[in-house]
């Protein structure tokens, strides 16, 4: 790619989240403004995209939860880069004589905000009226719960299941593989119709080996064996889902990814907020000339450039290829244009018919979470754990509701990621409520009144709270394509992720971006491959592409 009259090289990165900023950074460190002339573009005035973290009447809510741990080493340095680790004990690491290994001359956190604490994750599940530790432990609640008959039952279909291998062509088939059929009934079905509102035979099993590829019945086995060990585990001998130490920024993932943006507008690039991009043209030999984004007023600009770094949903990326470039100044104010006469864009060069189709078929799942400020908790803590609060509150990050009884999927408790996201910690329970849905849907719709006193009901319910005398506060928030799903027109990726090759200088990246089910830490790899890629001039994209699909971003390593 020609270098404009600059001698830098110009970059155009859609979208301000994990993905997108992390590009952007990579782009930019270590001098990188004098090879790179970096624009970011965010459609909402916010940063980290479902990584941000929401402030509410002096408490944070974090969407989603997100603890911050990879496989991949590049991520964890860079994470330590942005924010240190604490070097001194939290206020609840001091409160509860708790200790951790502390990084030497790492920032106290009770005197700054720039630090990364070290967090305990403790998650349960609630199933039956019962919670059950999660990962499963081998303790006399866990038989207590199921009972001597369900317990055989689900041994003897377990073992069946290491003999008699079912064909991995569904997400269904997947599960028992790993875990029996009746383990799969109890914890698995429910919930996972829940999350996707289809049920795991309609899912591909893409899904669970990007997600819990690494977890099964042994493995759980295994885990729950070690931990009984006196000798300390290296956490790349521990499956992600049974990690039990992440880091956490002290005022939540956010504030990570506004450290971020803060940087890379120091560094040289510019950050453009409720900038909604709705057109990418195109040159005569087929590559990404400029895009065109809305701004808050309704105006339209078109800004050009060498390369395209896009993390905005797969869906509207394709959607938004328009008609030819025209020419003209860079960042010009354009005019709308080129519409026929039902008032739809033009495509002079246009899409093909089935990647249209393709990308208007991939799904999504939405969400809506309900924060509630409440008194206290019903929930005894009765682990060996001090936990924080007056009274002491249980020490779970998540409790996950895979009871077919509740709509609601997870539970988070603020308290419990950072006593930081809490103003008042030592009196008050901060709780966020996940509810798996579709945009438009009846629940999606529902007023904040509504919703809130449904989330109440539901707390009742599951003896979390006594009821809506415990509730101090409220806030909702809805979460649009939060999760890309893996049914319709999934299966024709390949033919869709050929298609966006095809342009040279556009490089899709992130959860939305890739439409796959990424972490974090997967999102931010993403963009370092095309990073890589720009800087080293390499033209294939297999390397970006595969990121959270080869054996080494998985969650076995």
């Amino acid at each position: 790619m020609a270098e404009g009259k600059s001698g830098r090289q110009s970059v155009v990165i859609i979208g301000g989240g994990p993905a997108g900023l992390t590009a952007a950074w990579e782009l930019l460190k270590d001098g990188g403004a004098e090879r790179f002339d970096v624009t970011v573009l965010e459609a909402t005035r916010e940063f980290g995209g479902i990584s941000r973290t929401v402030k509410h009447n002096g408490n944070r809510m974090d969407i989603g939860g997100h603890r911050f741990f990879s496989k991949d080493d590049r991520v964890m340095d860079w994470w330590r880069n942005i924010m240190p680790l604490q070097g001194a004990p939290s206020y609840d690491d001091k409160k509860l004589g708790r200790h951790h290994d502390l990084e030497a001359g790492g920032p106290d956190p009770e005197r700054t905000d720039v630090v990364m604490l070290k967090r305990h994750r403790v998650s349960r599940i609630f199933w039956n009226q019962h919670f059950l530790d999660y990962p499963i432990s081998l303790s006399p609640g866990l038989f207590k719960a199921l009972g001597f008959k369900l317990t055989m039952k689900a041994g003897f279909s377990y073992l069946w299941s290491m003999v008699h291998k079912l064909p991995e062509d569904n997400l269904e088939n997947f599960y028992i593989n790993r875990f029996g059929r009746q383990l799969y009934s109890m914890f698995f079905e429910g919930y996972t119709t829940k999350v996707w509102g289809r049920t795991p035979v309609q899912i591909s099993a893409d899904w669970g080996a990007q997600r819990v590829r690494g977890l099964s019945v042994i493995s759980v086995l295994k885990n729950a064996v070690r931990k009984m060990m006196p000798r300390k585990r290296d956490s790349s001998q521990v499956e992600t889902s049974l990690i039990e130490e992440f880091w956490y920024p002290k005022l939540g993932p956010g504030q990570l990814w506004e450290i971020v943006e803060g940087q890379v507008v120091d560094g040289g690039g510019r950050v453009i907020t409720d900038a909604n991009v709705v057109e990418l043209r195109q040159k005569s030999d087929g590559s990404i000339a400029s895009v065109v984004y809305v701004d808050s007023q309704g105006a339209r600009t078109e800004l050009e450039a060498d390369q395209f770094i896009s993390s905005m949903p797969v869906k509207d990326l394709v959607n938004s290829i328009g008609r030819p470039f025209e020419g003209g100044p860079s960042d010009r104010t354009v005019e709308e244009g080129g519409r026929d006469a039902g008032g739809a864009l033009t495509k002079a060069a246009a899409v093909p018919e089935d990647i249209t189709r393709i990308a208007n078929g991939l799904p999504y799942r939405d969400f809506v979470t309900v924060g509630l400020l409440v008194k206290h908790l019903r929930l005894r803590n009765t682990t060996d754990m001090k936990t924080l609060g007056n009274p002491p509150i249980v020490p779970d990050c998540w409790i996950y509701v895979q009871d077919p009884g509740y709509k609601v999927g997870r539970v988070q408790i603020f308290n419990n990621w950072s006593p930081y996201l809490v103003k008042d910690v030592d009196d008050t329970v901060w709780v966020g409520l996940e509810y798996f849905c579709q945009e438009g849907d009846e629940f999606w719709n529902m007023s904040d009144e509504e919703a809130t006193a449904f989330a109440v009901k539901e707390l009742t319910r599951m003896r979390v709270i006594n009821g809506p005398e415990d509730v101090l506060d409220s806030h909702r928030e809805h979460v649009r394509k939060a999760y890309p799903a893996y049914f319709d027109t999934y299966d024709e990726m390949p033919e869709l992720v050929d298609y966006l090759d095809s342009f040279g200088n556009l490089y899709c990246v992130g959860r939305n971006g890739q439409h796959r089910y990424n972490n974090q830490d997967h999102s931010m790899a993403s963009a370092m491959e095309a990073v890589a890629n720009i800087k080293s001039g390499r033209e294939d994209k297999k390397n970006v592409w595969s990121v959270n699909t080869e054996k080494s971003y998985h969650e076995q390593k």
